[in-house]
């Protein structure tokens, strides 16, 4: 019998607006944000093992810890705690994505890490515990375990569903710049906002893009006072054949762009990555 490796994919999760509300006592902000995610993004594969190791590999591994600073190791360790699993595993992340980009990669990768372990272990924990337990791990941690549209609030432990969203095309383009989110967040000036509207995505890309104007991200100016290089990957997405909405994705550096479909996406993907920039595109998952 062949040994058991079991695969996934770690999607960028892509906020596709983001509110900033207030302010907790502990200093967390709190935020009002709708999330998707992407049919592209990092890959993790976990096997059998004596013991709790971590290998990162792909074109985005420079620089990426392997141990115990890594969220995928310990989301690895939470669970084993949690569970009394008592059993190792040989896990590989694949990093697409780049590093502290605003999509959530870290995140993602622990959130399926859990998933994969839970399986290969062959352990369980009621929703609500395993959520918890990822929330342990980031506040971005707990939307990432489904990977599906929601309303997210609070500093992020807050989720509420949402009506399916429509085929849609994505862009994602990263300057390569850094913009580090406590930075962000206290270059951030102004009032507070009022949470979201009700989101109805309707049922095309073009309503999901009309839905989403009303909205935008309370942390734009603060991230491009700290990146000036946003504004220009902003004005590319806006220039970009058959762009149907751009906005900055989370605190940045990373912005997306809608499309009607994949393949536009794929299209528009094609021209702005002569600017040398970091670009990936493909559908909403």
């Amino acid at each position: 019998m062949g040994t058991t490796v079991l695969q996934d994919l770690a999607p960028a999760k892509v906020n596709l607006s983001l509110r900033i509300t207030g302010r907790r006592p502990d200093g967390y902000h709190l935020l009002d944000s709708i999330v998707a995610f992407t049919d592209f993004g990092d890959t993790v594969t976990v096997e059998p093992s004596d013991s709790l190791s971590l290998e990162v590999d792909g074109p985005h591994a420079n620089g990426i810890p392997t141990d115990d600073g890594n969220l995928v190791l310990k989301a690895a360790q939470a669970l084993a705690q949690a569970t009394g699993a008592g059993r190792g595993a040989a896990i590989r992340l694949t990093k697409n994505l780049p590093a502290a980009g605003g999509i959530g990669g870290g995140s993602s990768d622990a959130a399926t890490t859990l998933r994969l372990l839970c399986r290969l272990w062959d352990v369980s924990l009621p929703p609500k515990d395993l959520a918890a337990l990822a929330l342990t791990l980031g506040a971005d941690v707990p939307v990432c375990l489904e990977a599906r549209p929601r309303h997210m609030s609070g500093i992020g432990e807050k989720l509420g569903v949402l009506p399916p969203f429509p085929k849609a095309g994505i862009v994602l383009v990263n300057p390569g710049s850094p913009c580090p989110t406590p930075d962000v967040f206290r270059a951030r000036s102004g009032p507070f906002s009022t949470p979201a509207l009700p989101m109805l995505p309707g049922h095309s890309a073009h309503a999901l893009a009309r839905a989403l104007t009303r909205e935008r991200n309370d942390l734009t100016e603060a991230a491009v006072s700290i990146c000036p290089e946003i504004r220009a990957v902003l004005s590319a997405l806006r220039d970009a054949p058959g762009t149907l909405l751009y906005r900055m994705s989370g605190s940045g550096a990373t912005c997306f762009a809608l499309y009607e479909t994949p393949e536009k996406a794929r299209a528009a993907a094609a021209k702005i990555a002569r600017k040398g920039w970091w670009v990936a595109s493909g559908g909403l998952a």
